[in-house]
């Protein structure tokens, strides 16, 4: 059984702060975050007992956490019996922002499409990268004016995402793994992994990676490209993209009014759509 942390007794010395994590055991299904926290902790030469009294400031300093970072390891440290307090979880900030040049199909390169597809159905269908990973294109059904996802939990209709459909389904099957592959999002080359292979299912992280990629390239296309008048807006975009998650995109879209798919940051995007509709602020563009 899994031994929480427990604080010396008086009058004794502190265990070494590597060895004191090394008594602790991940959370389960926190691993790789577990990890991480310990990593950041032992680089500053904090143990579990110097964690808990002087909190999560100093490590998030040095590792330019941002709260809604802080937040999640805050938790994963109580999981694992390192008494730190929760802060609470930050409403999306910026509230509302123009994710639709994030849609917008630049090129043919198939990375770049199989991008602009998920974002062209997250914005209207903001599902998580998990449920992304598992999309098969049996679950998706083009029709004449959107698409249409079908999934164990219901169906959904996705406006706005045609074009960006077609483009990528035109541009994987000129290539017979990709062709092949059940999946909307699949491996487009192999990756380090022994049954890694082309037109395979993406991992979740590698899911994330792709969608930072495209974010930051949106970015210096936008830059790129904008000129006269739209150049100050282009480059305001292109600064909060250059940074921009898919979880991010995700809240962005659920606080701009796109439905639920999971309940996960629901509660959260409905008290940010509440502010802005007090505040008078439009919806999203692409609502």
């Amino acid at each position: 059984m899994a031994k929480g942390w427990q604080g010396p007794l008086p009058e004794m010395p502190s265990l070494p702060a590597a060895r004191a994590w090394a008594r602790l055991e991940p959370p389960e299904g926190y691993a790789v975050q577990w990890r991480r926290l310990v990593d950041a902790a032992l680089e500053l030469g904090l143990g579990p007992e110097e964690l808990a009294e002087g909190g999560m400031d100093d490590v998030a300093a040095a590792r330019d956490w941002k709260p809604a970072t802080v937040t999640l390891y805050s938790k994963v440290a109580r999981y694992g019996g390192v008494p730190l307090p929760t802060p609470p979880t930050p409403e999306p900030d910026p509230r509302i922002l123009d994710l639709r040049p994030l849609c917008e199909v630049q090129s043919e390169q198939p990375e770049h499409l199989r991008t602009v597809v998920w974002c062209a159905i997250a914005l209207h269908w903001p599902a998580p990268v998990g449920t992304f990973r598992d999309l098969r294109r049996d679950q998706v059904h083009p029709t004449s004016r959107r698409l249409l996802v079908r999934t164990e939990e219901g169906e959904w209709s996705v406006p706005g995402a045609l074009t960006a459909w077609h483009a990528w389904e035109a541009v994987r099957n000129r290539f017979p793994a990709l062709a092949e592959s059940p999946w909307v999002l699949p491996a487009l080359r192999r990756g380090p992994g022994f049954r890694s292979e082309v037109g395979g299912r993406l991992s979740s992280q590698a899911l994330q990676v792709t969608f930072t990629k495209h974010a930051v390239r949106t970015a210096l296309y936008l830059r790129a490209t904008s000129a006269g008048a739209r150049q100050r807006r282009a480059e305001a975009l292109a600064a909060v993209y250059e940074t921009l998650s898919y979880d991010s995109f995700r809240r962005l879209a659920l606080a701009g009014g796109a439905e639920p798919v999971a309940a996960r940051g629901a509660v959260r995007a409905e008290r940010a759509a509440r502010a802005n509709r007090a505040a008078g602020t439009p919806p999203s563009a692409g609502r």
